[in-house]
């Protein structure tokens, strides 16, 4: 079965059954760096997961991605969803917002704003501002692989211009919701956390430029312990340099069977 999404960025009016028209919402990309280490941190993945399931801000299509890094892992508790791939995008952030270090819970909005991820009202407003930000189209298809894998085709086309030598990434990930821990040790000792969203896969698959249209393919490795069902595949156009999300969109995994 193939499944695939076509996701105009700037709010493309769509004509619905009765001949009224619609308006397709943007989708806008929020990271969380998150730690099951970090007593400060649980809020925070709380307020991803009610955007993510709420949806609570019109015009908007909220694309969750639950990064938890590792430097917290050496302090009393290793977090098994934790990755130093994710703590090295943190610190390119870092660099892009002329912050003096990293921290745990922060939450970034479409590459643009960066904020404490506990802090609900910033995170809306930082991603109602992203909505008059021009964004481009991404086409997503996945098709089933024989091996325990998916097949990724993106397109991306009319993306915004970028900024003066900078380049734009094809990155793809994937997203496990409806996860939890038992944490025995460090600052959430004795508690039962919840995750939405988090990062299981995350790789750069091609360029993009801001003229015509770009192509990127790739086969994923699906990992038999992810639960299928609660997967989703995210695929989003990002500035090297400038950190902006030019483009994104995600598509359920769970409809589409070897």
């Amino acid at each position: 079965m193939l499944k695939t999404l076509l996701v105009p960025a700037l709010l493309a009016i769509a004509v619905s059954s009765r001949g009224m028209q619609t308006a397709r919402p943007v989708p806008v990309i929020v990271e969380l760096f998150t730690s099951e280490g970090c007593s400060d941190c649980p809020p925070a993945d709380g307020v991803l997961e009610q955007f993510t399931v709420g949806q609570p801000i019109g015009g908007a299509e909220i694309i969750a991605l639950g990064e938890h890094v590792d430097y917290w892992d050496r302090l009393g508790w290793k977090d098994r969803f934790s990755s130093a791939a994710l703590t090295e995008r943190q610190q390119r952030y870092q660099a892009r917002f002329n912050a003096e270090s990293i921290y745990t819970p922060q939450m970034v909005v479409d590459g643009r704003a960066e904020l404490v991820g506990s802090d609900r009202n910033a995170a809306r407003r930082a991603i109602e501002r992203a909505l008059t930000a021009p964004h481009g189209v991404v086409r997503l298809t996945l098709q089933p692989s024989s091996a325990p894998s998916i097949v990724v085709d993106v397109t991306a086309s009319d993306l915004p211009g970028l900024g003066r030598g900078d380049r734009a990434d094809i990155i793809v990930a994937v997203t496990e919701d409806h996860l939890r821990s038992d944490v025995k040790r460090g600052e959430n000792h004795g508690r039962i956390l919840t995750h939405a969203a988090v990062v299981r896969h995350m790789a750069t698959i091609g360029q993009a430029g801001a003229g015509g249209a770009s192509s990127a393919h790739a086969e994923i490795p699906i990992s038999p312990d992810w639960q299928r069902d609660a997967l989703k595949v995210v695929a989003f156009v990002q500035e090297q340099r400038g950190r902006a999300i030019l483009a994104a969109a995600a598509v359920a995994f769970g409809n589409v069977r070897p």
